[in-house]
């Protein structure tokens, strides 16, 4: 799967996630969910299961505490599709 694609994917994830006052077009790459974006702890493991269903892989707890910015998250998906 392509970067492009999995990016896209992601930002809609998180996307119902946001505050009111945050928009889609604030998520980026250098955002960090909770300090940037404010996506409480709850939120993260919803947004987790989301991923898990959306590109059929399995996110360990131990590796969603490495999960804080986009791009963690980003980087954590391309390793499992890659490893599926």
């Amino acid at each position: 799967m392509e970067k492009v694609t999995i990016t896209e994917n992601l930002f809609n994830i998180i996307g119902p996630y946001l505050p009111e006052d945050i928009n889609t077009g604030d998520i980026s790459e250098d955002k960090h969910l909770i300090n940037d974006l404010r996506i409480n702890s709850a939120h993260i493991v919803d947004i987790v299961l989301d991923i898990e269903e959306k590109f059929d892989i399995m996110v360990e707890d131990d590796i969603i505490g490495e999960m804080n910015t986009v791009k963690d998250a980003l980087n954590i998906i391309s390793k499992k599709v890659a490893s599926n």
